[in-house]
């Protein structure tokens, strides 16, 4: 006399990103990368500020600590958007419109500055592109129903 043990739901497999678009994907990338490089900097000023020899060492330690703040945004973000959160999506813009005029002064500056500008205002219009694509709205939960209320 066997007993037929009750069916159980199969545990889920996928990862909560597998039916994200590649789009998404992309642009959370690149956020996370801009990330990155904030933080990245950031760490450089900290260091500069207390083992270097800048002009004001306050000034390198204060600016250190700002950029790594501020990193925190894209990173937030770029976590957001790879798990297709919709909150995501507002941060990740912000983050690309305040690094155009980031890239127009370091483009203003000239030298090897230029090329700095030219890679972070592509990165920026490419995560913008890729954020409203429709594709990547829909993916989170931003429909042309949802925009009306």
């Amino acid at each position: 006399m066997s007993k037929k043990q009750p069916a159980q739901a199969p545990a889920p497999t996928a990862a909560p990103t597998a039916g994200l678009p590649r789009r998404l994907t992309a642009a959370a990338a690149l956020t996370a990368l801009e990330g990155l490089a904030l933080a990245g900097l950031g760490v450089y000023m900290l260091f500069v500020g207390i083992a270097g020899d800048p002009d004001s060492p306050q000034q390198a330690e204060t600016g250190g600590l700002t950029l790594l703040a501020l990193a925190a945004l894209p990173l937030i973000a770029a976590r957001g958007l790879r798990l297709g959160r919709r909150w995501s999506r507002g941060p990740a813009l912000i983050t690309q419109l305040m690094a155009l005029p980031v890239a127009w002064t370091l483009y203003s500056t000239g030298g090897a500055m230029v090329a700095a500008a030219v890679a972070l205002a592509v990165a920026a219009v490419a995560v913008v592109a890729l954020q409203v694509n429709p594709t990547a709205t829909e993916a989170l939960g931003i429909g042309p129903g949802e925009q009306a209320r």
